[in-house]
């Protein structure tokens, strides 16, 4: 099921963060610790611009289901879902795998059915990066960088607050009409593990060099109740 999409007006509010959770203390980084620019053809996205993100006729539209344990919304705001562009299926937290994969995100649903598939994207000025919270525990995305092994890298839900971790850099590729991310804390980009077996299947990890192609890129929808 792959949907193009066309510009739509959207806007984000920032959500208010708690005490940090295994993460570093969020401070503005410096220039020369930024990633480097991505390779020609793809633009990084700011919150203004991520304003323009597409919804094809047709594209998927859920009113996410708020679990129990997701915590309070402030000001509402825009909601969206991610597919991958490799197996064409939305991106889940896992919440209720079990240590040390709790939160993980997968590539894995058919459709955006409910929280488990929603993400808030945060934008945050001073560092210029987005912050990435999912309404399936209410935790923010965090890359797993001290993770060994085929897990390294892995994103999972599960910080309260926002630091280096839990920093993503949004680009978009007007020609393809995709997107990819970027994290901050090893400069890589966002892959699907398509080829992953068990639990892991699908996983999203930051590891590649590159957006080079269907593993690093997603679509992007807005989820309007």
């Amino acid at each position: 099921m792959r949907r193009r999409m066309t510009s739509a007006l959207l806007s984000l509010t920032a959500l208010v963060a708690a005490s940090a959770l295994a993460a570093p203390v969020a401070t503005a980084a410096p220039q020369a610790d930024r990633p480097a620019p991505a390779p020609a053809g793809w633009e990084a996205v700011t919150g203004t611009e991520l304003a323009r993100i597409a919804e094809a006729d047709g594209a998927p539209k859920a009113a996410p289901a708020a679990g129990d344990d997701v915590s309070a919304l402030a000001a509402e705001p825009e909601l969206i879902a991610m597919q991958s562009v490799r197996n064409e299926r939305f991106v889940a937290a896992e919440k209720n795998y079990p240590a040390p994969n709790t939160g993980v995100l997968r590539a894995r649903s058919a459709e955006p059915a409910g929280s488990w598939e929603t993400l808030a994207f945060e934008w945050d000025e001073t560092t210029e990066t987005y912050a990435i919270k999912s309404l399936a525990n209410g935790r923010y995305v965090a890359v797993e960088k001290n993770y060994t092994g085929s897990a390294q890298n892995i994103l999972r839900a599960r910080s309260t607050s926002v630091g280096g971790w839990e920093r993503f850099i949004v680009y978009y590729n007007e020609e393809l009409d995709r997107w990819a991310l970027q994290s901050t804390v090893n400069g890589l980009f966002v892959a699907m593990e398509n080829n992953y077996t068990g639990s892991l299947q699908y996983a999203l990890r930051a590891r590649s060099a590159e957006p080079a192609g269907s593993w690093e890129e997603f679509y992007l929808y807005s989820l309007e109740a």
